[in-house]
C-alpha cells in the first residue's frame, strides 16, 4: 500500500503536515525544498534534498530512479503541469495542490471580480467540484490553477494526478496567517472589532493536517480528480474572533454592521465574504474515505500561539510579507487610527 513519496515544496505550510502524515504512515519520503531544510516532527528516516523546482533537470536528479507518488505544493500553472508531465516515466502517481478560488457563479464572479460594483460571487452551498470554474489563463492566480488542472487531467493515464481545492489554509508556518487579523489587534491592545456583513461571512477553512490527510489517501488510492479541501465546520468570522479570544483569555467588544465595510480601512478583514463560501467534501470522503483529524477551534490554540511568539520575535511586516503587501495596497486589517475616527463619529 505504501512506497516512495517525494514532497515538493516540504519546507512550507502544508509540506510540513504532509511530509510527517506520509512517513507515519509507512512511505519513504524524500523532503525537497529549495533549502533543503528539516522539521522537528517529521519522524526518523525522512530524507531532504536542495531543490528549485525552477530548475527541471535539478528536479529531475533530485527524483532520481523515481517515486510512486509525488506530492507537489508549489505548482501554480500549465507550465509546472507540463514539468511533472515530463517526468511522468519516473513518477507512478501525482497530488497537487489547486485552489477554490478557481471557481466562478453564475454570473462569471469570482475572487478575481468580487471588489466590481454588482458585487461578490454567490456560490451554492455547499459548493462541489462540478461547479463551473475561470476560463483557464494566466492572467490571476485562479485562472493559472485552473490551466494546471486541466493540463493534468488532460493527460489521463499518463501521471494519475489527485487536484486538491484548498480553502483558506491555517495552522502553523502559513505565509498569509488570517488568524493574525484577531492575535495582533489583541496583542496590542484593542477591545473593539469591527465586522461588516453582521460577523457572518464565511470561507471554508482548511488546516494544513487536514490537507496532510487527504495527501496520504490519495497517495494511497492514486486517480485523476478534483477534490475539494475543507474542515469539517465552517465557523464565521464572528465565531473566529470569538474563539480566538478564549484561546488568548481577552474579551473584545464586536460592532457588527450590516452590509461592507463602513469606510475604506475599517472592517477589513480575511475572511470578508458577503456570501458564504463553503466547500462540499462527500466527495472525498466518498472516494477516499476522508475524515478530518483537527477541527478549527481544536488547532486554534497551536495556531495563536506561534503568531504570539513570532509577534513578540519579529516586526510583523518583515515576519509576515504577504499580509504588509495587502496592507500596503490599501487593504489595511489594522488602521487603529481610521477605527477609531469611525467609532468615535458612530457614538
Amino acid at each position: 500500500m505504501t512506497g516512495t513519496a517525494f514532497v515538493l515544496g516540504a519546507s512550507g505550510q502544508i509540506g510540513r503536515q504532509a511530509v510527517q502524515a506520509l512517513a507515519s504512515d509507512g512511505w519513504q519520503v524524500t523532503a525537497a525544498s529549495r533549502g533543503g531544510g528539516t522539521d522537528a516532527g517529521w519522524p526518523p528516516g525522512v530524507r531532504t534534498v536542495r531543490v528549485d523546482r525552477a530548475d527541471t533537470a535539478a528536479l529531475a536528479a533530485a527524483l532520481g530512479d523515481g517515486c510512486d507518488v509525488l506530492l507537489d505544493c508549489v505548482a501554480y500553472d500549465a507550465d509546472h503541469a507540463r514539468q511533472l508531465l515530463s517526468l511522468a516515466d519516473r513518477i507512478g502517481s501525482a497530488v497537487v495542490i489547486s485552489s477554490a478560488a478557481v471557481y466562478k457563479d453564475q454570473q462569471d464572479r469570482s475572487f478575481d471580480t468580487q471588489d466590481e460594483p454588482d458585487g461578490s460571487p454567490r456560490y451554492p452551498v455547499p459548493l462541489p467540484e462540478t461547479w463551473t470554474t475561470v476560463d483557464a489563463g494566466p492572467a490571476t492566480y485562479g485562472t493559472r490553477k485552473v490551466e494546471l488542472e486541466q493540463t493534468l487531467l488532460a493527460a489521463g493515464g499518463e501521471l494519475p494526478s489527485t487536484l486538491l481545492r484548498a480553502g483558506a489554509i491555517h495552522g502553523t508556518h502559513s505565509p498569509l496567517p488570517r488568524e493574525l487579523y484577531f492575535v495582533k489587534r489583541a496583542l496590542d491592545g484593542r477591545t473593539v472589532r469591527v465586522l461588516p456583513y453582521g460577523g457572518s461571512s464565511r470561507f471554508h477553512p482548511v488546516h494544513a493536517s487536514n490537507i496532510a490527510e487527504l495527501v496520504r489517501l490519495a497517495a494511497r488510492t492514486p486517480g485523476s480528480r478534483v477534490l475539494n479541501a475543507g474542515d469539517p465546520r465552517v465557523p464565521t468570522v464572528a465565531e473566529i474572533g470569538a474563539a480566538i479570544d478564549a484561546v488568548l483569555g481577552r474579551t473584545t467588544e464586536t460592532v457588527l454592521v450590516d452590509g461592507p465595510p463602513p469606510a475604506p480601512t475599517v472592517g477589513n478583514h480575511p475572511w470578508g465574504l458577503p456570501h458564504p463560501m463553503v466547500l462540499d467534501m462527500s466527495a472525498a470522503e466518498r472516494e477516499l474515505g476522508y475524515r478530518a483529524v483537527t477541527t478549527y477551534e481544536d488547532s486554534l490554540p497551536e495556531t495563536v500561539a506561534w503568531l504570539a511568539r513570532e509577534l513578540e520575535e519579529h516586526n510583523w511586516k518583515e515576519r509576515f510579507p504577504l499580509p504588509a503587501r495587502l496592507s500596503d495596497e490599501g487593504d489595511e486589517w489594522f488602521d487603529y487610527a481610521a477605527e477609531n475616527a469611525w467609532l468615535a463619529q458612530r457614538s
